[in-house]
């Protein structure tokens, strides 16, 4: 059988188990039919009212999932009719009709309404048979011919064929009900994933984006200062510069975006620890005096510890540049039992002397400060509260302003710890 072939039956029983009006009337018209076509057979033919009554016995069964208590009733109510009247001599009914209604029964009823019909119905057949003389009491181990027993048997196939095929539907139904939850689940998982993907894309662009923005526009504004009176050669220094930090932004700027296609092409790798450099030649270049401290080996630092606090600095230099221009900085990396601990602070903290120990420049121009959307200081929070870290922002208690996050490092990653 072909696979279209399949398919076609499998759409064809879809369709009809959706409508099945069809296999009801297919099983109680074609049943009655039958019945009638093999009593007008008989010879000598039978008169109409026994080929009726005959018939009546099979005709319910067109409702029998709508309403099959009340076709079993009418089934038996027939069988009784057709015995007691007696309209076909020689004629004998048996339970080999009624099985239908006990099947439809159980199948479409629960189990104690389900019981107790067929119970009744045997019980008033096999009374109505055995007052007719049409069988014999129980006799062990004999169906032929028809008993009470033959009675018992027939209805008792019937009723557990029904009842199992009904506890089939029954987890079949359940199944399918928690396959749509599934699905659901899935979707709903799914469109989260979706959002929370774009949510921490965002950031990473914010971050890039507004740190080598802010730098743009810190040198944009020097250079603008110093063409006036400056030689020719600084205001080309100071123009290269705004160039170089330009294509810096739109290079991370399309390794960000190229996540979001769909294609084979080779993605950079995430930022780390060891790539500080370029935020401190970045920071540099819009006249920052930086200094570094990386305490520790940052191998030992997980990747995900390590993008985290690579974007915490890139977005605390953000915030020196947009509020505080070329000022001085010092970044703190170290590692301190089980945790690492990000800091930077700019400004002037002891004694107006800069974090390099230089002394800070008096000369500089005051910076003007460059409007903030605020997600800076968000991300940086969303971003230590995902390791359940802590950060605190804000004023230097000896001047200036500080960032100081700490990120909890996994047992297995702090030095001369093993895993328990």
């Amino acid at each position: 059988m072909t696979t279209q072939t399949t398919a076609a039956l499998r759409d064809a029983r879809r369709r009809f188990a959706g409508r099945p009006w069809p296999a009801d009337l297919a099983l109680g018209g074609g049943l009655t039919v039958f019945d009638m076509a093999t009593l007008l057979a008989r010879d000598p033919a039978p008169g109409p009212a026994g080929v009726l009554l005959w018939g009546l016995q099979t005709v319910p069964l067109f409702w029998r999932r709508r309403c099959p208590r009340a076709v079993l009733g009418a089934m038996t109510a027939a069988f009784v009719a057709f015995e007691v009247l007696d309209p076909v001599p020689g004629k004998t009914p048996g339970p080999y009709l009624l099985i239908f209604g006990v099947y439809a029964l159980a199948r479409y009823t629960a189990l104690p309404a389900g019981l107790t019909g067929a119970a009744l119905s045997l019980l008033a057949a096999v009374a109505t048979d055995l007052l007719c003389g049409r069988s014999a009491p129980p006799q062990p181990g004999s169906l032929e011919p028809v008993t009470a027993t033959t009675f018992l048997a027939f209805y008792g196939v019937a009723w557990l064929l029904g009842h199992g095929r009904r506890r089939l539907g029954i987890q079949a139904a359940r199944l399918r009900d928690l396959n749509a939850r599934l699905r659901a689940e899935q979707e709903l998982n799914a469109r989260q994933a979706v959002v929370a993907e774009r949510a921490r894309i965002a950031r990473d662009l914010h971050d890039v984006v507004a740190h080598h923005v802010s730098a743009i526009a810190v040198q944009a504004r020097a250079t603008e200062e110093v063409l006036g009176d400056a030689p020719r050669g600084d205001g080309r220094k100071g123009v290269a510069r705004i160039a170089e930090t330009a294509d810096t932004a739109l290079v991370e700027m399309r390794r960000i975006l190229g996540l979001l296609t769909a294609g084979d092409e080779a993605i950079a790798p995430e930022p780390s620890l060891a790539h500080l450099d370029r935020l401190i030649a970045a920071a540099e270049a819009a006249g920052c005096r930086v200094t570094a401290r990386l305490d520790g080996p940052a191998g030992a630092v997980p990747p995900a510890v390590q993008v985290s606090a690579y974007r915490i600095v890139q977005e605390a230099l953000t915030n020196v540049l947009k509020h505080a221009g070329p000022a001085d900085t010092l970044i703190a990396v170290r590692q301190e039992c089980a945790a690492l601990t990000i800091e930077v602070v700019n400004g002037p903290v002891v004694d107006g002397r800069g974090v390099t120990g230089k002394p800070a420049s008096g000369d500089r121009p005051v910076p003007v400060p460059v409007p903030g959307s605020g997600r800076g200081l968000i991300g940086i929070r969303e971003r230590v509260a995902a390791f359940g870290g802590t950060v605190r922002t804000g004023p230097h208690p000896r001047g200036g302003w500080q960032v100081l996050a700490t990120l909890p490092l996994p047992l297995g990653e702090v030095p001369g710890k093993a895993p328990s």
